[in-house]
């Protein structure tokens, strides 16, 4: 099944990145809230970006994210903005893949059961997902989206030859707190599950601080470069994706131990081996195996890759061979209307035929 696209995505996002299977959960509003592990969305609410935001009538929200939601009223469509960017960016990472990050249209749980595990999968979800908020709000408040927020005026250092501060720093400090203080808020049991989500939603909110760059300007007559001005920039997210994709190949896989305290039983996770380096702050942390994704399982998840497009050349995981699980593949052809022979006329436009072009398409059996 090929991944479906992200229209069911709210302009507010809904309860974290992690949801409990209570009813109501101190909501009030008694509604049946999605299995833990699932990222709570509806459809129910794509007109919220154009109206105003009422916090008690979000079903699914823990009191802390009821007062959070009320503090920060007017943030809250960036934050549902973040979690959009997250899940495209996980079905870019994943596009070629068994798992490539399909959501399920008219579902709160718009991941289905996939994540109810500790898997790898999980780990990234929650890691992007907590980034994109992060993200979303950073730059919502450097471009004056909001009232209670703006730059960071807090410069790291003194500037440097050549150049000096100005513009607007993008205060990724603010925006991972909105995002630790959403998004964690359920994460509070002593169960190794809420200590695995802790750790990854933080490597994800990590993971732009550390990868902001410094972002210069210049001013002078016909671009002499004679002041420069320079500020502290987020990248491109697509850059957050790549970094925390390399996470997710080189995740710690993590063993459960149980030990009690004065609170009662706790749950900690700690590396399965000892002979790799323990996981930093960065790093992504699973103790579950992932399903091999190959055939529909209404129980993991699994949509299976049948008919999914595979790369005949690739000896990748989006090879024929490895998507498809072994099964063999199908090869049809395809014809495709493509611009081409286009020529620059001066000034200024571009003139270009129309051509059809005969493409070979693979699909998995």
């Amino acid at each position: 099944m090929k991944s479906s696209t992200v229209r069911a995505i709210p302009h507010l996002y809904l309860p974290p990145i992690l949801a409990s299977s209570d009813i109501g959960s101190g909501s009030g509003v008694g509604v049946l809230q999605p299995p833990r592990g699932s990222l709570a969305v509806g459809q129910q609410y794509s007109s919220l970006g154009t109206q105003p935001i009422l916090c008690g009538s979000i079903p699914g929200l823990v009191p802390k994210q009821l007062r959070f939601c009320r503090n920060y009223v007017e943030i809250m469509p960036s934050v549902a903005e973040g979690v959009k960017i997250g899940i495209q960016e996980c079905q870019h990472q994943f596009r070629g893949r068994r798992w490539n990050c399909t959501t399920i249209n008219n579902s709160l749980a718009i991941f289905g059961p996939v994540l109810d595990k500790a898997t790898r999968e999980s780990a990234f979800v929650h890691a992007i997902a907590s980034a994109g908020v992060a993200f979303a709000v950073t730059r919502s408040c450097a471009e004056g989206s909001a009232t209670i927020c703006g730059c960071d005026s807090r410069h790291k250092g003194p500037p440097g030859e050549g150049w000096k501060w100005g513009g607007c720093s993008e205060d990724v400090e603010f925006g991972s707190m909105v995002s630790r203080e959403f998004a964690d808020a359920r994460e509070n049991r002593p169960d190794a599950r809420s200590a695995m989500n802790r750790q990854n939603n933080e490597a994800g909110r990590t993971s732009l601080n550390d990868n902001m760059f410094l972002k210069c300007k210049c001013h002078g007559l016909s671009g002499s470069c004679e002041v420069k001005t320079c500020w502290w920039s987020q990248p491109d997210f697509r850059v957050i994706g790549d970094y925390m994709k390399d996470k997710y190949d080189s995740a710690s896989e993590m063993v459960v131990e149980k030990h009690q305290e004065s609170r009662g039983w706790v749950e900690t996770l700690r590396p399965k081996y000892n002979y790799f380096k323990p996981p930093t702050d960065t790093d992504l942390v699973y103790y579950e195996t992932s399903p091999n994704f190959c055939d529909p399982n209404p129980e993991t998840g699994s949509f299976g890759t049948r008919d999914r497009s595979c790369n005949l050349t690739s000896h990748g995981i989006d090879g024929c061979d490895l998507l498809c699980c072994g099964r063999g593949h199908n090869t049809r052809t395809e014809k495709r209307k493509e611009k081409c022979n286009c020529i620059f006329h001066w000034c200024c436009y571009v003139s270009c035929q129309e051509c059809t072009r005969v493409y070979d398409v693979h699909t998995c059996k």
